[in-house]
């Protein structure tokens, strides 16, 4: 079951959740560097990652799922968050060029139809980065974070689930090597845990996060049948 919202705000707001914000953040960004004219979004708990596009993408917005609850915003600014049903987003098909899935997949009722849903709202080669626990860290074991909750993945797993759902995944990273506990010591040697981690012991990164393209084409017969391209953005009012 999905976290509730309070609980995974408190959670950014917290050392650790805040070194953790960080540090996804500087991965996100690194995928994703340009979005200039773009519409960029979330599904999940999305909202500490999305600032760093909000002055450059055409249009940002942060769907939470109905079952953990919404927040408004950014405050002091038009609303841009709205509460969804994940299995049925309320944009029309092509709507988002690229969309940011995190605190969301692990908690899905269904991990195929939700996956379908994304590819759906996704524009035609439009990008998809998943951020999920992962099986072999340590944070997928340590209740104490948002991480800690849900169904934790393998890379094998992840892989097959988004080629079954037509997507292409293009690039794959770990995040999140420092230890879950709110300890100052852990807190201040982050960045060198994060380092030495990438480098050293990448697999074994408290997240998956991997970028993956949405494709229209797919094996039928065993060959390659094109799959008709959906309609154009149109916002529903």
């Amino acid at each position: 079951m999905h976290l509730d919202v309070a609980t995974l705000r408190d959670f950014y707001a917290t050392p650790l959740g805040k070194v953790a914000r960080r540090l996804l953040a500087r991965r996100i960004r690194a995928l994703w560097p340009k979005v200039s004219g773009e519409t960029v979004a979330s599904l999940g708990f999305g909202t500490p990652f999305l600032g760093a596009f909000r002055s450059e993408a055409e249009n940002v917005a942060a769907f939470m799922p109905a079952s953990q609850g919404a927040l408004i915003w950014p405050a002091g600014s038009p609303i841009l968050s709205a509460l969804v049903e994940d299995h049925c987003l309320p944009v029309r098909d092509n709507a988002i060029d690229r969309l940011l899935v995190v605190h969301s997949l692990e908690v899905a009722e269904r991990e195929r139809p939700f996956l379908r849903e994304l590819w759906r709202v996704l524009a035609p080669e439009g990008r998809l980065i998943v951020v999920v626990p992962n099986r072999r860290g340590l944070w997928a074991h340590v209740d104490t974070t948002p991480f800690g909750h849900g169904r934790p993945y393998s890379r094998p797993q992840l892989d097959a689930l988004l080629s079954d759902a037509l997507f292409t995944p293009l690039t794959w990273g770990t995040a999140l090597h420092v230890p879950p506990f709110d300890r100052s010591i852990l807190i201040r040697s982050a960045n060198a845990w994060e380092r030495v981690g990438s480098r050293i012991f990448s697999g074994l990164g408290g997240v998956l996060v991997v970028e993956a393209r949405k494709e229209t084409v797919a094996p039928a017969g065993g060959t390659r049948a094109r799959v008709k391209a959906l309609r154009d953005l149109v916002p529903i009012r």
